[in-house]
Formats: C-alpha cells, sequence, structure tokens
C-alpha cells in the first residue's frame, strides 16, 4: 500500500475510535449494558424501600377506604391515597432522571382478602384466609408509614441535590399521613 493509503486509513480509524469514545457515548452504554445507576448506596436503598412500599400501600389504602365503615379508617386512606397518588409519578421521574428502575421489579403487590366459601364437600379441609379489619390496616400503616418516614429522613440528608431537594419538597404532606396514621412522634428523642 502506498504511504497516502495507509495515512487515510489510520485518520479515518483513529476518528472512529475518538467518535465513538466521547463521555457521553461511553456513560450511555456504561448505563445500559452494566445496569448502573447515578446514586449512591443510601439513595438506592430509598428507592427500592419507598418503591416497594408506596404502591402496596397505595392499594391497600385504596381497598381499606372501599370496605370500612370507621371514619378514622377512611380519613386515613383516603390522606394516603391523596398524597401516594401524586407522589409516584415524581418518584417515577427522579428515579428515571438518575437511572433507578421503577417501579421495583418483584415488589409485593397488596391482594385483598379472599372471601372464604363454603367447602362443597364436608370432607375438604378449608384453609383460613386472613380477613380484613380496621385495627390490622391501622396498625400496618402506623408501621408502613414510620418506615417511609424515616427514608424520606435518610435521603433528605443524601449528597445528592436532587433528592435532598425531592425530600424535602414531600416532607410536609408525608408529616400529614405519619401523624394521620397516629404515629405518636417524641420531640425529644435522641436517635
Amino acid at each position: 500500500m502506498k504511504l497516502n493509503t495507509l495515512f487515510v486509513v489510520a485518520v479515518i480509524g483513529g476518528s472512529t475510535l475518538f467518535a465513538s469514545c466521547s463521555n457521553k457515548t461511553a456513560e450511555q452504554n456504561q448505563l445500559k449494558y452494566t445496569h448502573t445507576s447515578l446514586v449512591d448506596g443510601d439513595a438506592y436503598r430509598f428507592f427500592q424501600t419507598v418503591g416497594e412500599k408506596i404502591p402496596y400501600e397505595l392499594a391497600y389504602a385504596e381497598y381499606a377506604g372501599s370496605v370500612s365503615s370507621d371514619a378514622k379508617v377512611k380519613s386515613l386512606a383516603a390522606k394516603i391515597k391523596e398524597v401516594y397518588g401524586s407522589l409516584i409519578p415524581h418518584l417515577d421521574s427522579i428515579a428515571t432522571e438518575v437511572h433507578v428502575d421503577f417501579p421495583i421489579r418483584g415488589a409485593q403487590a397488596f391482594q385483598a382478602p379472599a372471601q372464604q366459601t363454603a367447602a362443597t364437600d364436608s370432607t375438604a379441609v378449608t384453609s383460613k384466609v386472613a380477613s380484613y379489619s380496621d385495627a390490622a390496616f391501622l396498625k400496618h400503616a402506623e408501621h408502613e408509614q414510620t418506615l417511609i418516614k424515616e427514608q424520606f429522613d435518610r435521603v433528605s440528608r443524601n449528597t445528592n441535590v436532587k433528592l435532598q431537594k425531592f425530600a424535602a419538597d414531600h416532607a410536609k404532606a408525608l408529616e400529614e399521613v405519619y401523624h394521620a396514621a397516629g404515629v405518636k412522634h417524641d420531640e425529644h428523642a435522641h436517635h
């Protein structure tokens, strides 16, 4: 080959190499092929925990609000539906921004308790199915709201400024759900 031909091939090959190795392309390929996120471990745990709990709690609140006759349960269920229903799109958009999968794959979905039916055969074994109770819903809501609030408190101190702002923007609404669930907050507790 002539020297000029080798030079042209080298220039074309080099320019192709440098064009394919831009920082943006490398970042896109890293996210695409290695499935990495742009957040640290605490923020990732936040998305995993909150991403599992909020859709479950929203579905449970919808069910509890529809079957309960207790005013406190209906009020709490309405508050959860209002706050979490508006929170899910925001969680989805910020999770997309930081390259975290949302909704969380494999998260447990709420299933309404099945109605117990009479057995057609007297020798058939009937299984006990957990039924709904207002007290169980209130206790469950109190426990889960504490866990969700704790995750938002942790992410409000995260190094990612977007997540800090996200937590601060939703802190008041989450505090309302927290108190509506009946959680007693000790102002003098040291954690």
